[in-house]
């Protein structure tokens, strides 16, 4: 289902209708309007997230309201915080690195770091 999902959303149109929907369910006519794309080309979209799970529709009349189904998303989440590790790790390592930076400019403060960035002197220079 993850590929599927993942496929689903690798289109940009289809994201920008996921980003929509997001903010509230909305007919065909409408997103098609929001997107300035036309109707057909939004129903086909639409036909690929429903297939994928990321959107259901319910009828009201001649009408389709779609909505995002939240279990896909419930999966994406699930399976990218399985790489928090990956990018903590990376962020702790330029932690390190900046702070020896800091250590061999004989800087003090974050403060400091940012003033002598910025190529400007702190007050007491």
């Amino acid at each position: 289902m993850m590929l599927t999902t993942l496929s689903a959303l690798s289109d940009p149109t289809r994201l920008r209708i996921v980003e929509l929907l997001k903010e509230r369910p909305r007919t065909v006519n409408e997103i098609a309007e929001a997107l300035d794309i036309r109707q057909p080309q939004t129903s086909k979209h639409l036909k690929v997230l429903n297939e994928a799970g990321i959107v259901g529709m319910e009828i009201l009349g001649n009408r389709r309201r779609y909505h995002l189904s939240p279990l896909p998303f419930r999966l994406l989440e699930a399976w990218a915080s399985g790489f928090k590790d990956v990018a903590g790790g990376r962020l702790d390592r330029l932690d390190d690195y900046l702070k020896e930076i800091k250590r061999e400019r004989g800087m003090e403060d974050e403060g400091d770091a940012i003033e002598h960035t910025n190529g400007r002197r702190g007050p007491d220079s």
